[in-house]
């Protein structure tokens, strides 16, 4: 489980460990497609999970962290990093990611930390809150919840989206961490951090995502409805909204095949951002640096501007 040499950091400056973020990360993504909802071990070129490269610092030491479509992609670097800043964690993902799953398991044990595997459809209420219970079970608690799973299928004509789309959009999407959350709300003590993933296209909508971008801003209008409610019990909440991440989300549908050799480039940095580019928000919002951050959506875009 190494990552492909063209994904590591380039282009050092002398001995300042300085990066160049528009040099960082350069891919090359020929045309491809994979059937939903996609997986990581078969992406070209694979991505960047930190694998390889996150190190952790002791953040999140004895925390336990529920993760949603922690399999692949976003979710995969932040089981990833948790761990490694000292965290046990449970992921959730759906049966066909299996093999993904397994092999994040093997990296949070790997850094000496516990990984409870919870495969199942969170767009299923049973489903989706049987996962909390089972998470809490698993790891003896919950510190941190991070709602991130999600369903993105692009759609060119408005007359081509279907009911049945729409409303699979909406469960995974929005219903389901609501679902969650209030599941499991009486599990999550003071101190605890509760992260949804919202989405750039919230605030700067594809055509093609119609269901995808309005499910990204319910996301992140619920986050801060939450944030305020849950202060006063010392439960913190917020977002983070990431730009075009290159994940096996992009070629099972989230993205027209024809688009992918030039997905991010549009971008002020030029390029697609990798998974564990955006592990170190959540690890941010989960750990006591971020004590005093509540109601925030945290964009990490490559440069679009966000409100």
């Amino acid at each position: 489980m190494t990552t492909d040499p063209t994904l590591q950091p380039s282009d050092q400056s002398g001995d300042t460990g300085l990066v160049d973020p528009t040099a960082k990360y350069q891919i090359e993504v020929p045309i491809q497609q994979q059937p939903v909802p996609g997986l990581a071990s078969e992406l070209d070129p694979p991505a960047d999970h930190g694998e390889d490269t996150y190190v952790g610092h002791g953040r999140l030491t004895g925390r336990r962290a529920l993760i949603t479509g922690g399999d692949s992609g976003i979710g995969r670097a932040v089981a990833i990093a948790y761990a490694r800043e000292g965290a046990d964690v449970a992921i959730g993902y759906l049966p066909s990611e299996q093999s993904d799953a397994d092999d994040v398991a093997e990296l949070v044990r790997a850094a000496g930390r516990t990984c409870v595997l919870l495969p199942g459809d969170v767009g299923d209420e049973a489903v989706a809150r049987g996962i909390v219970r089972d998470a809490v079970a698993g790891l003896g608690g919950l510190d941190v919840l991070v709602l991130n799973a999600a369903r993105q299928t692009f759609v060119e004509h408005l007359e081509d989206l279907t009911s049945e789309q729409w409303a699979e959009t909406m469960n995974v999407n929005i219903s389901a961490p609501f679902w969650m959350m209030q599941e499991a709300l009486g599990h999550l003590q003071p101190g605890s951090s509760v992260i949804f993933t919202s989405s750039v296209q919230a605030y700067t909508p594809s055509p093609g995502l119609v269901d995808y971008a309005t499910s990204r801003a319910a996301v992140n209008t619920m986050s801060k409805s939450l944030a305020q409610q849950l202060a006063p019990r010392g439960i913190r909440v917020n977002a983070v909204a990431p730009g075009p991440f290159w994940t096996a989300l992009q070629v099972s549908g989230g993205q027209k095949p024809e688009k992918l050799p030039t997905f991010g480039h549009k971008n002020p940095l030029g390029r697609p951002g990798q998974p564990v580019e955006m592990a170190g928000a959540y690890v941010y919002l989960a750990s006591d640096e971020s004590s005093y951050t509540t109601g925030n959506t945290l964009s990490v875009t490559g440069g679009a501007p966000t409100p």
